[in-house]
């Protein structure tokens, strides 16, 4: 694979090159936490014939279950309900058919922090959720969420040996956990790594190699499961540049990559002038407000979307290796209080915004999952509260 190749092996502790390949020192992982991997069972294909690619053309359309399971306190820590089988199927109803549950672990979860142990009453919580998705052949995406920042913000060479201890730690006992669940499910190693160079990218790389390391080991189901790894701050850019590894994994074809999208930012999620840049309220050709000209978008239009995408098609899909947009989206300023003078612009513009970016996505082989905390659907009675959001995000599956 022209400019991407695997890794055997990533550095948990100290490391030395002979004939070109990194020798690692494991002596040190392993030793802080117990071992929670005390009843691997045999490899079960049982469920698990797709492939990474086979697995991909099977996801139309996500959706993110967030700003609930990885809230502290709970799933009802930020507000929202707990999550129910009915809530699932209302999604699949909105032509849905997979889940990305952001989940935290370590933020309030913990029984005993100086063994790791995931609280079983939450391993089971979580569970229950997964089953709600699979029952109903919803894909579920599972994943240890910025969760305090305890990997996400510590990817350097002084905090690696510790957070690989935790990480195999506490992939162990999920893995364990949620083992006999099919091909639906898949694992996700992080949420939005902290990266910025080559260095911390090393860093990273054996997270995930211990990610990888720690559910393979389980066995049963989890020997063949496909398993997400997350690009630097999964930014698409960063990624093109920095991630010129995956991990080694024992069975072949059985991994993606994720990044998000929320591009340009002072039209997704800005709330609030600064000193570098102002809000944009109308994005895309056609969608600019002539009465507001200040508020259009001036960069990170169809042009940029065409050319950020084609790189992950480029670098990864081509060789085939799937790509997910673990998340993205763009959001109503009607209701708030920056309020566009052009508000029926306004709202065309986010309509496009998501259908060109799913669109996009889909015609590049990525696969989106757009990011929801109650505002599209109503998660009190599974009503549906911005059809167009809906509407316009089929639109771009189609």
């Amino acid at each position: 694979m022209a400019g991407l190749f695997f890794i055997s092996v990533t550095v948990y502790s100290k490391n030395a090159v002979a004939n070109g390949t990194t020798i690692i020192d494991t002596t040190v992982i392993g030793h802080l936490y117990p071992s929670y991997n005390t009843s691997p069972k045999i490899p079960d294909t049982t469920g698990m014939r797709s492939n990474a690619v086979q697995l991909a053309a099977k996801i139309k359309l996500g959706w993110n279950i967030g700003n609930t399971f990885e809230a502290p306190g709970g799933e009802t820590g930020w507000g929202s309900p707990v999550i129910t089988e009915d809530y699932i199927k209302s999604v699949k109803q909105q032509g849905f058919n997979a889940i990305r549950l952001p989940c935290a672990w370590d933020w309030h979860h913990i029984i005993n922090k100086t063994t790791e142990q995931i609280d079983p009453a939450w391993l089971g919580r979580v569970k229950d959720v997964v089953g709600y998705c699979v029952k109903n052949n919803m894909y579920v995406l599972l994943n240890i969420h910025w969760d305090g920042g305890w990997l996400e913000s510590n990817c350097t060479p002084a905090k690696q040996d510790s957070i690989n201890a935790k990480q195999k730690a506490f992939w162990e006992q999920i893995a364990t956990t949620m083992r006999d669940f099919d091909e639906h499910l898949m694992f996700a190693s992080a949420n939005e790594p902290s990266v910025e160079n080559a260095i911390q990218m090393e860093v990273l790389n054996s997270y995930h190699q211990t990610f990888v390391n720690a559910v393979r080991s389980t066995g049963g189901k989890n020997s063949y499961r496909v398993l997400v790894v997350q690009g630097p701050t999964t930014d698409i850019d960063k990624t093109n540049d920095l991630m010129t590894a995956l991990p080694r994994d024992q069975v072949a074809a059985r991994m993606m990559v994720e990044v998000h999208y929320y591009s340009p930012y002072q039209f997704c999620l800005m709330d609030g002038d600064t000193d570098w840049g102002k809000m944009f309220y109308y994005w895309g050709a056609g969608h600019h407000a002539k009465i507001e000209p200040g508020r259009n978008a001036t960069w990170g239009e169809e042009s940029a979307v065409n050319a950020t995408f084609n790189k992950m098609k480029t670098k990864f899909i081509d060789k085939g290796i799937p790509v997910l947009l673990g998340e993205y989206g763009a959001y109503r300023r009607n209701n708030g209080k920056h309020l566009p003078l052009d508000l029926a612009t306004h709202n065309d513009a986010v309509d496009y915004w998501l259908t060109y970016i799913t669109k996009q996505a889909k015609a590049n082989g990525m696969l989106p999952f757009f990011w929801d905390t109650g505002g599209a659907l109503n998660r009190q009675n599974y009503s549906v509260k911005d059809q167009r959001t809906i509407v316009a995000l089929n639109a771009g599956a189609k």
